[in-house]
Formats: structure tokens, C-alpha cells, sequence
């Protein structure tokens, strides 16, 4: 009995040693005090049909969970599409961190990385919704506005300007 003692002791050490909310920022992985204020943040509630085989969410949902959480912001930005300029993605980049399992509350926050003449960067992180530590994906998009007739890039919207900087 003795010799099963240890080794739950060395699984949990190690599992705590992995996870990368408990270390400095390595890799890309922002801690807390390093990380931007959110420019927005999504609740996003995970469905049953989300799961894959392996009883967790499948890749590609976290593109819609990413998808979401920009629409839901821009719902709250006045005049960030009309007939001459509307936005379009144009680079995708997502680090899968840990598994989401069901049933989960989750929060997608934004922040505003770069701002460009006609497009923004915005960075993500998809977390728990209980506990931010639990870090499940981060990366970030190019999201280009473009004239969808000419199909050519255009000035960025002012609206999007302000509300990414934080303009009231």
C-alpha cells in the first residue's frame, strides 16, 4: 500500500506544474498582471451539441464562440458597417490550452492588439466564466474593413476607432 501513496502525489504536482496560469508569461500566455484591460467580454454558454466524440467541444466551435463574442461587441458599436465598408476577416489564430467539457460557462474576452489604417487586431482568450485562471484558447484575428463592391480595403471606421481606444 505504501508504494501507491506516491504516486497520485507526483500526478498532482505535475498537473499543477503544467498549467499555464500558474506560470510567467511563456509561449504568449499573458498571467493576469500582464494581460490588457478587456475591451469587451462574452458570455458564451456551451451546448450539448458542441461536443465532439471525445466528450469535449470541438475545434471549430471555438471559431464560433470567436465569432460571437466579436458580434456581440460590434452590436454595441453605432455605425461599424454600412454599404461602403463592411468588415471582413482576413487571419485566424487560435493556441487550444485545455479541453472545454460540458456543461460549461464560458467568457470570451477582446482586447484591441493593433489598430491599422483600414483594419483592427483584436487578441482573445476563451475562459471559464467562474474562474478566469482556467485558460481554454487565446490568439487573435485580422478583421479588415473592405468595400464589398470594389472588394478593396477602406478606412477604418471611426466608430470602431473610438471603441477600440475606449472612446466614450
Amino acid at each position: 500500500m505504501s508504494s501507491a501513496q506516491p504516486a497520485p502525489e507526483k500526478r498532482t504536482r505535475a498537473r499543477k506544474a503544467q498549467a499555464p496560469e500558474s506560470t510567467p508569461a511563456v509561449d504568449g500566455i499573458e498571467t493576469p498582471a500582464t494581460r490588457p484591460p478587456a475591451l469587451f467580454v462574452a458570455p458564451i454558454g456551451v451546448r450539448w451539441r458542441d461536443l465532439d466524440a471525445f466528450n469535449h467541444v470541438n475545434n471549430s466551435n471555438y471559431l464560433t464562440y470567436l465569432e460571437e463574442a466579436r458580434l456581440q461587441w460590434l452590436r454595441h458599436v453605432p455605425g461599424w458597417f454600412d454599404e461602403q465598408s463592411m468588415p471582413v476577416l482576413a487571419a485566424s489564430e487560435i493556441n487550444y490550452r485545455r479541453p472545454i467539457e460540458w456543461p460549461a460557462q464560458l467568457h470570451v474576452e477582446l482586447t484591441c492588439e493593433r489598430l491599422g489604417n483600414s483594419s483592427i487586431t483584436l487578441a482573445h482568450r476563451i475562459v471559464d466564466a467562474h474562474d478566469d485562471t482556467q485558460l481554454y484558447s487565446d490568439g487573435k484575428v485580422v478583421m479588415v474593413w473592405m468595400n464589398p463592391a470594389t472588394g478593396k480595403p477602406v478606412p477604418l471606421p471611426q466608430s470602431i476607432r473610438d471603441a477600440a481606444e475606449g472612446v466614450a
